[in-house]
């Protein structure tokens, strides 16, 4: 009986358990503490810490079933994904790990029990592959598994030793390989392992981490030498279950029948099947990243969701069906994953949304690329080049957002290649232009080639504002420039701009200048004091350095009530919600957050009644300094692209919110007085912002709402508690009254337009109207296309004006006797008349409308419609 997927995972887990392995769960694809990767993409990224002995060893022994995503950087598989049977964006990977424990003879007994005697696979298919100079490794397969010498193979580094980066943890590896038969291999002779026919196929990669490599490339024996396995478990599942192809197992063919049954096409089909793979493979990756956090953007792991549901959306019109359908694969892969992933079946609903509201947004501009596409490649043809120019691939990026890779990918079907150099100029001179000159970089302004005078020696910038709002210090250096002054302290209190919290401002002084610190930046690891002199010249080697304490003190309420904001969106909206940027000043808070859908009115509510709610216990806020891992296991709230060192400063309110947070804080959240939510809106997809006030600004917001009320009523002479149905009943008469002024101008216009018909040129027992209407609104200008269409029997009328945005309005209309008899149809020829003011439009056969710029040239472009018009009424 053939084993399931799950079977598989199952036995897995158990064997190495029954070994003495602790189990640990899947760490999630987003990683927590590496800003060196995008996503997971092994087993082994959530114990690097351990190898690398930045943590203490948890367990000597332990084993899992992570999942992985692998798009980017050196392993960026997303482009073969499809063409072939064995590629994913997405893959589990099976391991086991020996912390100091079990090494070389321990890993291959138990990879050999496992395979053979519970897998039961044949000893016979399979091969071993072990280092060139790894003795001790061939030996235990020889003499203490039995593997005949014949079948066991040396490699170089390049196939059998592996390092987790130019330095550090290192050693040979041992790999386990299936053999599929002669009938699968090439006609080479000597076909074996690594020939890259297909016939031979690694199962398992067993490696010895012994050595450390240092700068020189010097190898060292490690003290605790250790193991680390991997295998990739859609492989194993297509041998064990008899496939050649990862996507014909149980894991796939849910999802492969259920695109069936939407496109109504057959994976049978081998024109179907790269599409099939890639969209049954995309969404997999989709899925489980949404669920671990992760949102399609412009930039970073959210780019690369976006350029992988972009593929599977061109995919899916490979198969003829251009609605959004990676959405509705997100139920079947739920059905047959979520057991074992319980994120996923917790987030369905959230995942579905996600990925939906991605493809509609994309669907719409996508069948219009694919078609500018096709006109690339017949201009290519033309010109008898192999190339799409890089400003032709940079139009289809930025106005169609078309990932350059996808571009590339249809370049390369149609015999094409991209100029990428060209595209690449293209996008740094838009990266240049959006660049703000006239934004303050303080790295800019005080790098290298400043000339800095020194007034004395020694380490400088100390922090000490956690603990002090004023301080004497010693003046280390400082710099002028134009009117402004920046200063380097041995010690300050003035917290630089940092984490969303911007700089302290205050004042500097001793008996030969004043100075006035209007920001606090950070460059490197120095405090730059940024400012203007008040009084005298710097001066002196010893300073007073004050913050103004009401500003710090207003900005504390906010950096505070960021964190509340956060615990309570976290509870009302759920455990998705994550920072993904903020604003800390001492006028307001700005929060952005993680999240799909605009909050409804009462959750809104509900969020700002818990800030209240936590504001009025009075919660103690506590802040000190943790082991980085200590704090995360312990729950505090750290969030990719913050820097953290091994020290962490951890703001916890008891009960209510633990995070990782450098900022300047209250010691009691009843401090803060009151929270008022004042805006709540959407960043970007999936990315939402909320803007509140706190302490005297809540107070001055509410104040000035109430006196904008109280004059409210007074105006529309009405009671308080009667004001919204008074401005329902205003709203109602004013709609009233903007239909009869409507059917006045329709009126107005009727009867002008009787006499522009009157004095119409005539061809035959048609009319031919041109003519510039003296209106400044389109609706009006529209208003008069209506009446011309409700009173041309027979004819074309090409109307105009300037509109009092000093823009052009146009207006065609032609009625259906010339449509057929003569071919003129209005969508045709609005569109060739805005040309003619630098516009565009569109419309129907018998109504268009369009608009332009050069209001110039309103005149010409009438002059051409009657002479055109002329031209084909006569033909």
């Amino acid at each position: 009986m053939m084993m399931r997927a799950e079977d598989i995972r199952k036995t897995f887990l158990e064997f190495f358990e029954a070994n003495g392995h602790v189990i640990v769960p899947s760490a999630p694809l987003l990683p927590r503490d590496d800003p060196t990767l995008l996503f997971i993409n092994a087993g082994m990224n959530q114990f690097k810490d351990i190898f690398l002995g930045k943590i203490d060893v948890p367990y000597p022994r332990a084993a899992s079933v992570q999942k992985c995503i692998r798009v980017s950087g050196k392993h960026n598989d997303l482009e073969e994904v499809g063409k072939d049977t064995y590629h994913h964006t997405f893959f589990e990977m099976l391991g086991n790990w020996s912390f100091g424990d079990y090494f070389k003879e321990g890993a291959i007994e138990m990879a050999w029990e496992l395979i053979t005697k519970h897998y039961r696979l044949p000893e016979d298919r399979l091969w071993i592959t072990i280092y060139k100079d790894d003795d001790e490794a061939g030996v235990i397969w020889n003499k203490k598994i039995g593997v005949p010498k014949e079948r066991i193979l040396r490699f170089g580094e390049k196939d059998n030793f592996w390092e987790m980066g130019e330095v550090g943890p290192c050693g040979p590896c041992t790999e386990i390989h299936y053999d599929f038969g002669e009938e699968a291999g090439c006609d080479k002779v000597d076909c074996r392992p690594n020939c890259t026919c297909g016939r031979f196929v690694e199962i398992w990669n067993l490696v010895f981490i012994q050595y450390n490599r240092d700068e020189t490339g010097k190898l060292t024996e490690l003290p605790m030498k250790s193991v680390d396995t991997g295998m990739g478990f859609e492989r194993l599942v297509a041998i064990l279950q008899g496939k050649k192809s990862n996507y014909e197992t149980d894991i796939f063919m849910p999802l492969i029948r259920k695109i069936e049954e939407i496109t109504l096409k057959s994976f049978e089909d081998n024109e179907n099947k790269v599409a099939f793979r890639v969209l049954s493979d995309h969404v997999r990756a989709l899925a489980f990243a949404i669920a671990d956090g992760v949102l399609p953007s412009n930039e970073g792991r959210g780019y690369v969701l976006r350029r992988i549901l972009r593929r599977g959306a061109r995919f899916s019109r490979k198969l003829g069906y251009h609605d959004p359908i990676l959405y509705k694969l997100t139920g079947t892969l739920v059905d047959t994953m979520g057991d074992t992933y319980p994120e996923l079946l917790n987030k369905a609903e959230h995942v579905s949304m996600v990925i939906q509201s991605e493809e509609e947004r994309f669907g719409e501009t996508l069948d219009t690329g694919l078609e500018l596409f096709e006109q690339l490649v017949e201009k290519a043809r033309k010109e008898d080049s192999q190339v799409i120019w890089g400003e032709d691939a940079f139009k289809l990026y930025d106005t169609y957002g078309f990932p350059v890779d996808l571009t590339q990918l249809m370049a390369d079907e149609n015999g094409l290649v991209v100029d990428m150099k060209g595209f690449n100029h293209c996008l740094d001179e838009q990266r240049t232009r959006s660049r703000t000159a006239s934004q303050f970089e303080v790295k800019h302004e005080m790098g290298k080639d400043q000339k800095w005078k020194i007034i004395s020696e020694g380490g400088n910038s100390d922090f000490v504002g956690y603990e002090r709002n004023s301080i004497d210090t010693k003046l280390r250096k400082y710099y002028e420039d134009d009117d402004r002054v920046f200063l380097v302290l041995e010690k300050t209190p003035f917290y630089a701009e940092s984490g969303g919290q911007v700089g302290d401002t205050g004042e500097i002084h001793n008996k030969y200048f004043k100075m006035a610190v209007r920001d606090t930046k950070k460059t490197g690891e120095e405090i730059v004091h940024i400012g203007e002199l008040l009084e005298g010249r710097i001066g002196g080697d010893t300073v007073s350095a004050v913050v103004d304490e009401g500003r710090r003190l207003a900005i504390a309420r906010n950096h505070t009530s960021t964190h509340l904001l956060q615990y309570a969106l976290r509870k009302v909206l759920g455990d998705h919600v994550q920072q993904s940027g903020s604003h800390v000043g001492p006028d307001r808070l700005r929060f952005d957050y993680t999240h799909f859908q605009q909050p409804d009115k009462e959750e809104l509510v509900e969020v700002e009644r818990l800030v209240n709610e936590a504001i009025l216990q009075n919660h103690p806020v506590a802040k000190c300094e943790e082991n980085y891992s200590e704090a995360v296991k312990s729950g505090a709230l750290a969030f990719f692209g913050e820097k953290y060192g091994s020290k962490v400063r951890v703001v916890n309110i008891e009960g209510v919110s633990r995070e990782l947070c450098g900022g300047t804080h209250l010691d009691y959240t009843g401090q803060i007085g009151s929270f008022i939510i004042y805006s709540e809106s959407s960043v970007a997809a999936g990315v939402r912002r909320i803007e509140a006030y706190t302490g005297f600004n809540a107070l001055d917001y509410l104040q000035k709402f109430k006196d904008d009320y109280s004059q409210l009523v007074n105006i529309l002479k009405t009671k308080p508690d009667e004001i919204r149905n008074r401005v329902l009943a205003i709203l109602e008469e004013n709609k009233s009254l903007e239909r009869e002024i409507e059917s006045l101008q329709a009126q107005i216009a009727g009867n002008e337009v009787d006499d522009i018909i009157k004095d119409s040129e005539m061809v035959e027992d048609s009319h031919i109207v041109v003519a510039e209407i003296p209106v400044d609104s389109r609706d009006k200008l529209l208003a008069f296309g209506d009446a011309i269409k409700e009173k041309l029997t027979s004819g074309v009328a090409v109307l105009g004006a300037k509109l009092t945005d000093n823009s052009v309005g146009l207006v065609a209309v032609v009625t259906q006797d010339i449509v057929e008899k003569r071919g003129i149809k209005a969508n045709d020829l609005i569109k060739k008349v805005s040309e003619k003011v630098d516009g565009s439009g569109g419309g129907r056969d018998t109504f268009a409308q369009a608009g332009g710029s050069k209001v110039e040239n309103l005149n010409e472009a009438l002059e051409y419609a009657k002479k055109h018009l002329v031209h084909e009424m006569v033909k």
